[in-house]
């Protein structure tokens, strides 16, 4: 089978694609209903995406280092591996602190608030556990790391009592995972919520779990030799993982916020058959002429997540004076003018998130071209 598998950089640059589109709508307050976050309880396509990336992550630590671990986790790996955690955790922090306004981002006050959990953060976190997970078990070492966390991240959450709030509960604010993340990180949460965050410190523990089903689903590649086969085994265990959420979710509901372990399942089921498929079209049957943009994205996946994050917070915080002296910002000025003038609100919302999309692409093809590509 060859080295590099273009389905695995698809599915990551249409993942990254997803996660630009659904994070920079054109205003949230006219928005798909698919392109949301479910509320609380369930699970809808734009809640596929940051497990899809983690998945991702697990399968690429596969391709990266099987060849490095018949030698072993020796110290220049295990160096090699904390470095690449630090960065990616620091991105994610520098994207936190991006967020202050421009005068207070050396406000001590507010540094002293910054929010330390985030996407980058719980990546870093994910890979360097993984990592070293890979490393140090076999394939039947990590099914089983994988099932004990999912097990005891639902008996704690199930069972234990919630030290000021009473029994253990899976409500907002007043669940375990809640409680932990203030305990360890009061005043450096979500400031949407304050009291809990989505990138928390107990639910990271599950969270491993999901790239432990990227690494298992890498070793497939290469323990299964015929490919009509292989693909076979993805969508058998997809459909098992699948079902198995489903049915865990009576007892644990699906969650993305407190990414609960049926939702570990389920989602990581998903991931899997969606690479089958696309490993099934693009490697096996090679129809890639309609891959190059998504191509694009993936080979460059954290430039592209952390240059589009750092360009909305400048065009947040850009603003224009129209000729009545009320000011907003350029952010609100392109929408209203370029789209929301002229179109029905969510069509408009979705465009512009759009043209951020294309923006990146056009960006992204020159970095291709000139074979530049983002390492970390």
């Amino acid at each position: 089978m060859q080295d590099r598998l273009h389905s695995l950089d698809f599915f990551r640059g249409a993942t990254v694609v997803a996660m630009i589109t659904v994070n920079n709508p054109g205003t949230w307050d006219s928005v798909y209903g698919p392109l949301r976050h479910a509320p609380w309880n369930g699970c809808t396509p734009t809640d596929l995406i940051f497990p899809f990336f983690l998945f991702i992550v697990g399968v690429s630590i596969h391709f990266a280092y099987q060849t490095k671990k018949k030698e072993g986790l020796t110290k220049k790996n295990l160096i090699k591996i904390i470095k690449r955690a630090v960065i990616i955790f620091l991105f994610g922090l520098f994207l936190a602190w991006f967020t202050l306004p421009l005068g207070r981002m050396f406000d001590a006050e507010r540094l002293a608030t910054l929010r330390i959990p985030g996407v980058l953060q719980r990546i870093s976190l994910v890979f360097l556990f993984c990592s070293l997970i890979y490393f140090k078990t076999n394939w039947l070492g990590q099914i089983r790391i994988a099932t004990f966390l999912l097990v005891a991240y639902y008996l704690m959450m199930v069972l234990l009592p919630v030290p000021g709030f009473g029994p253990a509960n899976l409500e907002p604010g007043t669940n375990l995972a809640a409680w932990s993340d203030r305990l360890l990180l009061d005043g450096h949460l979500w400031s949407q919520s304050k009291t809990w965050d989505p990138e928390g410190v107990l639910s990271t523990l599950p969270a491993i779990a999901t790239g432990l089903l990227g690494t298992l689903t890498g070793q497939l590649f290469h323990e299964i030799k015929n490919p009509a086969e292989r693909v076979s085994w993805m969508f058998l265990i997809g459909g098992v993982l699948i079902l198995s959420g489903l049915c865990w979710d009576i007892a644990f509901p699906i969650n993305k916020a407190l990414w609960t372990s049926s939702y570990v399942l389920y989602t990581g089921g998903l991931a899997i058959q969606g690479l089958a498929a696309s490993h099934w079209i693009i490697d096996i049957h090679h129809r890639q002429s309609w891959i190059k943009p998504f191509l694009y994205f993936g080979m460059n996946a954290i430039f592209a997540f952390v240059a589009s994050g750092i360009l909305v917070k400048i065009l947040l915080r850009m603003k224009i004076t129209d000729g009545t002296g009320d000011t907003e910002s350029l952010w609100n000025y392109l929408y209203q003018h370029l789209y929301a003038s002229w179109l029905e609100p969510k069509i408009a919302s979705l465009l512009f998130a759009f043209t951020l999309v294309l923006l990146f692409y056009i960006v992204l093809r020159w970095m291709y071209g000139r074979k530049i590509f983002i390492k970390v």
